[in-house]
């Protein structure tokens, strides 16, 4: 299969990245970003460039799949920012490549939560719910609660990065409890594997995640 990621930089899509680069079925890698991850593959193919939302003069046609690991934290944002990162850039791209690749696997992560009443859930949650309007051949939300990051994925988020330098002895214990915690390398096979062979339902949490 051929993917496209977006946010490779960023914790989870680092982990999706390196298992994309890992699967034999996965045969290219498109990440497209702000900046390039600096990973080195012969699978992988880098675009950086200012606008994301405008994939006009990019290839993107022909793949099957689009990991869409892009997103920032709510800390210290209004509505209307936030909501123009977390929706408005997430549909542009999404439409576009819906136009262009009806035969594509939409892949959005979200996070537990995502249709509730607090600001950021509610912009998860209508990002949500337009993705799975469009006319994708599958598209699939994925709401992860806690994150564990594996193999050297680290946080661009300060906060989070003294989270988990914090709770490091303790999040193996956690992984007992799927149903509340996930790792970027399961997050990664699970989208693979999404592609690959289907989900039993386009919302999945982290239990759900776990065991695709």
């Amino acid at each position: 299969m051929d993917v496209i990621l977006f946010g490779a930089t960023g914790m989870v899509g680092q982990g999706v990245l390196r298992e994309c680069l890992l699967d034999p079925r996965v045969n290219r890698v498109l990440t497209i970003g702000r900046s390039a991850s600096g990973e080195r593959h012969p699978k992988l193919r880098e675009i950086a460039q200012a606008d994301l939302a405008d994939l006009s003069s990019l290839n993107v046609d022909g793949y099957d799949a689009c990991f869409f690991c892009l997103g920032v934290s709510s800390a210290g944002m209004d509505e209307a920012s936030y909501r123009k990162v977390t929706y408005d850039l997430t549909l542009a791209v999404a439409k576009q490549l819906a136009a262009r690749n009806p035969n594509m696997t939409f892949i959005y992560v979200s996070g537990a939560g995502t249709g509730g009443s607090s600001m950021w859930a509610r912009a998860k949650g209508d990002t949500e719910n337009d993705l799975l309007k469009l006319p994708f051949k599958a598209a699939y939300m994925f709401r992860p609660a806690l994150i564990q990051p594996m193999h050297g994925t680290r946080s661009r988020t300060t906060s989070y990065r003294i989270f988990y330098v914090l709770t490091r002895p303790f999040l193996p214990l956690l992984r007992r409890f799927p149903k509340f915690m996930t790792t970027t390398e399961q997050i990664g096979r699970a989208m693979i594997n999404a592609t690959a062979n289907g989900a039993p339902k386009k919302v999945l949490e982290s239990d759900d995640i776990n065991r695709l």
